[in-house]
């Protein structure tokens, strides 16, 4: 482990397992948090966690410097540090890890979800962090996988190239340089607007998941989500929604994927339209609908994904009626308002900045224009 970049995973749910796992499998010195001892305490008293893998996958047993839930033992002596939770829990963790950080730490959001790291980055600084850390996220999650047991975690897929981006995003290569010892499989995502607008779960998710409520609560999800849950009706709703999530992103100047283009970037699904494409995406046959509303398909993927969307579609003059309307939807279902809990610009602090504005300070880290 002589030189290996000292790596902390914040977060023991099914992906910082895993992460936790891999990394120590390849010798990272490598300290696991989480915020409930009793959720880590079979991998503290083995001192790890044993990882499966799909074939030619890293597997063994990834055995950990330290098991922790204190914040201050977990950021102490970290170089880079992983941040594996959902998105709706990044504030908190934000705030836990303020008065602890350190200059030259390095933290990377796996996934930031929309404008992640500009919240993470305004938190920390909101609660006293004066140190030189660099904010970072990745577009999306590396693995697919999943927690066996108390102690155990398994990895079905890696993904093969994932856009990362800091803040500013002149620390881009910096990042990479780091990460990239790791995992290769990072790459440059452009800025923490482009990583956080190019989020596909944000239409894909909350929508079908509030059009399909009905069949989700009878079957208790037993039906295929994207087979059986998108009909022509249904990719035509989400064919608008993903109209307007493009759009906001050109008002900020940039050039987002569409779905068709994710599709086929992702998959290589094409079709005459959403619906065609969907069907003909392989991937999506067996995977089942939520087994129930109270999922994070729609209490995380609202308020962290497409309200900052749509807040950025009110500030510069688009139409986001239709993802307003999916907010409005899951706030009825689940009786909270979505959009006060979401990450609105006030919230993020960007609510006065002009596009110019927005862009240098993602660019620079600078509000404002000099």
């Amino acid at each position: 482990m002589a030189g290996k970049t000292r790596i902390t995973v914040i977060g023991a749910g099914h992906g910082g397992k895993a992460m936790a796992a891999h990394l120590a499998i390849l010798e990272f010195p490598t300290t696991l948090y989480n915020r409930t001892p009793e959720n880590v305490a079979a991998i503290k008293e083995l001192s790890g966690i044993y990882l499966e893998s799909f074939e030619g996958g890293p597997r063994g047993f990834g055995k950990l410097v330290k098991v922790t839930s204190t914040m201050s033992e977990a950021l102490d002596k970290a170089e880079m540090v992983m941040v594996v939770v959902p998105s709706s829990a990044h504030s908190d963790i934000a705030k836990a890890c303020a008065p602890y950080l350190n200059d030259g730490q390095i933290v990377v959001l796996h996934p930031g979800r929309t404008c992640g790291a500009i919240e993470f980055s305004k938190v920390i600084r909101d609660n006293g962090c004066i140190a030189d850390v660099i904010i970072a996220e990745a577009e999306t999650f590396i693995y697919a996988s999943r927690s066996d047991g108390p102690a155990q975690a398994r990895i079905f897929r890696i993904k093969e190239a994932v856009p990362l981006a800091a803040l500013p995003s002149s620390k881009n290569q910096l990042v990479l340089d780091h990460i990239r010892e790791v995992f290769p499989q990072f790459i440059d995502g452009g800025n923490v607007l482009q990583t956080g607008m190019n989020n596909m779960g944000a239409i894909f998710h909350p929508a079908l998941t509030i059009l399909n409520s009905g069949w989700i609560e009878n079957t208790h999800g037993d039906f295929q989500f994207y087979i059986d849950g998108v009909t022509p009706s249904v990719a035509r709703v989400l064919e608008a929604l993903d109209r307007e999530r493009v759009t906001v992103a050109a008002s900020i100047g940039i050039r987002a994927r569409t779905g068709m283009e994710w599709l086929k970037l992702s998959y290589d699904a094409v079709g005459e339209d959403l619906n065609e494409a969907i069907h003909n995406q392989p991937g999506y046959y067996g995977i089942n609908a939520p087994p129930t509303l109270n999922h994070r398909y729609i209490f995380e993927d609202v308020p962290m994904s497409l309200v900052p969307i749509a807040s950025l579609g009110q500030r510069y003059g688009v139409s986001v009626t239709g993802i307003d309307g999916i907010i409005k939807l899951a706030s009825i279902i689940h009786r909270t308002d979505y959009w006060r809990r979401g990450r609105t610009i006030e919230k993020l602090g960007i609510n006065n900045l002009s596009t110019d504005e927005l862009i240098h300070y993602v660019q620079e880290g600078v509000l404002g224009v000099d």
